[in-house]
């Protein structure tokens, strides 16, 4: 999937926030059956407050994340996380959302900030060629050709 027309980050980080939560309750539902049986039906419901737990890191790294997103400027120009880029790798034009690993989760084509590719570029003007190592000894090049933040439909 490419970036959907019309996507912003921050709406699609709280449609996922509102998919984690509902997947929360879910399992919340299963922690709460009283532990009966033998240690195998104990298992299941350790299992399932481990996953709670998990969740609930989870939601509240994503609930920061829109926080912080709806207080960050903006610099028209400049590469910032939560844009929607356009860069040339080499092979023609593709566009990504750059943000958390959670905006890939939910399908859209991300650049999240902590990658090599993500560091070259937050923070660079448009028009610029940065250069970034996927892995170690290996150099590959990435022209930054737009970048701006789409405005929530609705």
């Amino acid at each position: 999937m490419t970036v959907p027309v019309n996507t912003d980050s921050l709406t699609l980080l709280s449609s996922r926030l509102d998919e984690l939560r509902a997947e929360r309750a879910v399992v919340l539902a299963d922690a709460l059956i009283p532990p009966t049986g033998d240690l195998a039906d104990r298992a299941t419901n350790v299992e399932a407050s481990i996953r709670l737990q998990l969740l609930d890191e989870r939601i509240a790294a994503l609930e920061l994340e829109v926080d912080e997103r709806r207080h960050r400027p903006h610099t028209e120009g400049v590469v910032s996380v939560g844009d929607v880029v356009t860069l040339d790798l080499g092979d023609g034009d593709e566009t990504y959302l750059v943000g958390p690993v959670e905006q890939a989760l939910a399908g859209v084509d991300t650049v999240t900030p902590s990658s090599p590719l993500g560091r070259a570029i937050v923070g660079a003007r448009v028009g610029e060629t940065v250069s970034y190592e996927p892995r170690p000894g290996m150099t590959m090049t990435a022209t930054i050709r737009s970048a701006g933040q789409l405005v929530a439909a609705g």
